[in-house]
């Protein structure tokens, strides 16, 4: 009996270093990015503090762009969306609204707002993807740079896919189109195309910003608020940890995976090269840029994705846990499916860094860090039950954990607060400082639900986005 306890006692004392262990590694990467994304955060400000955006405005040599904006269902925001696309400050671009089969008044609407009549165009499609019933330009010379196609639908991914086939600019940018950009987007989002040295810049991504309860007038955003409803009020929170301190880091590592679905630019003939969006994935935004990456490193062409840390679009979240949970659980499903579709690189010192650090990092704490989690919640249940646990340690390693996960998203808001002071009013700072010490008894569980619903879905063999109901944004 006395032998038995023994191991019982051994095998608590092996669990709990293993989970502090786990505990003080994942904190300790995240201090490490967010130190890496403070320098380069820092250095992008100091180069483009005396940037006049207007000399690319009216340069000839501006990138050529062609905005791709898949559309499914997105009647109650659409037309404020695309006044916004049409009014941005930049000459040489165009505007392919994709429409995928929606089962909404998202046609009647476009072509009543914009006075769209069926056109043909020369196309040579390089990728296979549903039928295009109709192609759409407008009689009024205001709305010269629309194009909208209607189309049978086939998911995000195969609208993407229309969009680069009809494509006529060597650079494109995938856009969801509930989104807001920042009047400027364009101008920042290609200024790294003409900045390359000796290597090609493949993508470019910006940093996406919640809207929920900001003020939209005639397409543009005019004035940000923080949301009253707590759910998207902490996605703020996690949008700013994402993107200044996680995604920052990443870029000056040159080990990005992810050039975000909701604002993007891409070299559209690697993209046609790689193979263009996979549509057997849900997660097609990131799964694209890995294969992008891939496909530079196995031709061994010398290449580079730029990651820009102003504020360039605004996007809504969602508002109750049915939609996020919806929303989440698809994002682990395109994580897993993309880890798999590429699991040839896990620490493959062929594809240097990604295969060495990038990957590995993300499979451990991108994807098995919910099922983990989950484990280790089971376990202490079971030792709880059987009066195994060790009260004065477990409550120590709960608090550092805790005020770890306020810390840093305090750090994110601190950064916030030093460089771009998005959130001007005190009160949306104290807010936000509230929504931190709230994050992680109340949403964090849920983040980590929605992703253990993600695994079950994926082994289920759960296809397709689901319905994301919208309820549009504020306007003035």
């Amino acid at each position: 009996m006395t032998f038995f306890n023994t191991e019982i006692t051994l095998f608590t004392h092996i669990y709990l270093i293993l989970i502090l262990g786990y505990a003080i590694l994942i904190m300790s990467s995240y201090l490490i990015l967010a130190h890496l994304s403070t320098r380069a955060l820092r250095e992008y400000l100091k180069k483009n503090s005396f940037v006049d955006y207007n000399v690319l405005l009216t340069s000839q040599f501006a990138p050529k762009l062609s905005l791709i904006a898949p559309a499914y269902n997105e009647a109650f925001t659409i037309e404020e969306n695309v006044k916004s696309l049409l009014s941005l400050n930049y000459n040489n671009y165009d505007v392919i609204l994709v429409n995928d089969g929606s089962k909404d008044n998202s046609m009647e609407i476009l072509i009543k707002t914009y006075d769209l009549v069926l056109t043909e165009l020369d196309i040579l499609p390089k990728i296979k993807t549903k039928k295009i019933k109709g192609i759409y330009t407008s009689r009024n010379a205001a709305y010269k740079k629309l194009i909208v196609v209607d189309k049978e639908n086939g998911g995000k991914a195969d609208a993407l896919n229309v969009g680069l086939n009809i494509a006529q600019h060597p650079y494109v940018v995938c856009i969801d189109v509930d989104c807001i950009l920042d009047k400027d987007s364009l101008l920042k989002l290609a200024k790294p195309f003409l900045e390359s040295h000796g290597k090609r810049i493949i993508a470019t991504g910006g940093v996406v910003r919640i809207a929920n309860q900001c003020i939209i007038k005639n397409g543009r955003l005019v004035e940000v608020n923080i949301p009253d409803l707590m759910l998207p009020r902490i996605q703020v929170l996690e949008y700013l940890r994402a993107f200044l301190l996680g995604r920052m880091a990443w870029g000056r590592l040159d080990g990005l995976l992810l050039i975000s679905g909701a604002f993007g630019a891409f070299d559209k003939e690697i993209a046609l090269l790689a193979g263009g969006y996979d549509t057997k994935t849900v997660g097609e935004d990131m799964e694209l840029v890995v294969r992008m990456r891939r496909y530079m490193l196995e031709n061994k062409i010398p290449y580079a994705i730029s990651y820009i840390p102003d504020p360039l679009c605004w996007t809504e979240a969602p508002e109750d846990f049915k939609i996020f949970k919806k929303q989440r659980s698809r994002w682990m499903r395109g994580t897993i499916e993309t880890l798999s579709l590429h699991k040839k690189m896990f620490l493959n010192p062929k594809y240097k860094l990604l295969g060495m650090l990038s990957i590995p990092y993300w499979t451990l704490f991108e994807f098995l860090a919910p099922g983990i989690e989950f484990i280790g919640i089971a376990i202490t249940v079971v030792f709880f039950v059987f009066g195994l646990i060790h009260w004065h340690f477990f409550f120590l390693l709960l608090l550092f954990v805790y005020f770890f996960a306020v810390l840093f998203s305090v750090i994110a808001l601190y950064s916030e607060e030093r460089t771009y002071h998005k959130y001007p009013k005190q009160a949306d700072f104290f807010k936000l400082l509230l929504a931190a010490f709230i994050e992680p008894f109340y949403f964090h569980p849920m983040a980590v639900y929605a992703a253990l619903v993600g695994y079950k879905e994926k082994i289920m063999g759960t296809k397709g986005w689901g319905e994301m109901t919208r309820k549009g944004f504020t306007k003035k």
